[in-house]
């Protein structure tokens, strides 16, 4: 994994940790749906911004390379990128 990314990716998941904390106890305490709405959210964007990183490092340290060589590895980025995207390649 880069070195970078593998550092934000981690810093990432402990943001997340601690949403998913708030939200937990949000819920537990029966807190005004919408607050908690809002939480969770906050947390899909967390979600994605930590996809974002790790199919940036996937195009850098994999897909680049598995397209080079062609062939049946070229197929599999290929088809690795549709399921990243859940789009069907049929």
């Amino acid at each position: 994994m880069i070195e970078d990314i593998k550092k934000r990716a981690l810093h990432r998941t402990s943001i997340l940790e601690g949403q998913m904390r708030g939200l937990a106890k949000m819920i537990d305490n029966e807190d005004y749906c919408m607050d908690i709405i809002t939480q969770s959210r906050a947390i899909q964007r967390s979600l994605e911004s930590l996809n974002k990183l790790l199919l940036e490092n996937h195009l850098r340290e994999h897909v680049s390379h598995m397209i080079e060589h062609g062939g049946d590895q070229r197929e599999q980025a290929i088809a690795e990128m549709l399921k990243a995207f859940e789009v069907s390649g049929k």
